[in-house]
């Protein structure tokens, strides 16, 4: 009922800057919360940041304020993760999720959410 295909990942140089984009499907986009997490070589996979159903609202993990983006154009139904200032550590697959608004206050928790996509790489070289 919910499909999510990101796109944009690939390989740059540390301090460069990637946009990454998650193409939704399914029912009104407008309704669901969106999250991004990555997965590094590894390790679990981690939050990275949230942004609201109507984009009001982003919430960020510490290690990517000041550097990382999240929106959403709600009329293309596309959330976006804009990366900048790019560093090694931040190499991983990122995915994005999604939530329908009310069913979870849980944002950083890969569990509070119903739909993931594919994920798509991101290598960072130094």
């Amino acid at each position: 009922q919910v499909q999510l295909v990101e796109s944009g990942g690939g390989l740059v140089q540390a301090g460069g800057s990637l946009r990454l984009s998650c193409a939704y499907s399914g029912r009104t986009f407008r309704r669901y919360a969106m999250g991004w997490f990555c997965r590094a070589p590894g390790k679990e996979r981690e939050f990275v940041g949230y942004i609201s159903g109507s984009g009001g609202s982003t919430y960020y993990t510490e290690s990517v304020k000041g550097r990382f983006t999240i929106s959403r154009d709600n009329d293309k139904n596309t959330v976006y993760l804009q990366m900048n200032s790019l560093k090694p550590e931040d190499t991983a697959v990122y995915y994005c999720a999604a939530v329908l608004m009310g069913d979870s206050n849980y944002w950083t928790r890969a569990s509070s959410y119903n739909y993931w996509g594919q994920g798509t790489q991101v290598t960072v070289s130094s």
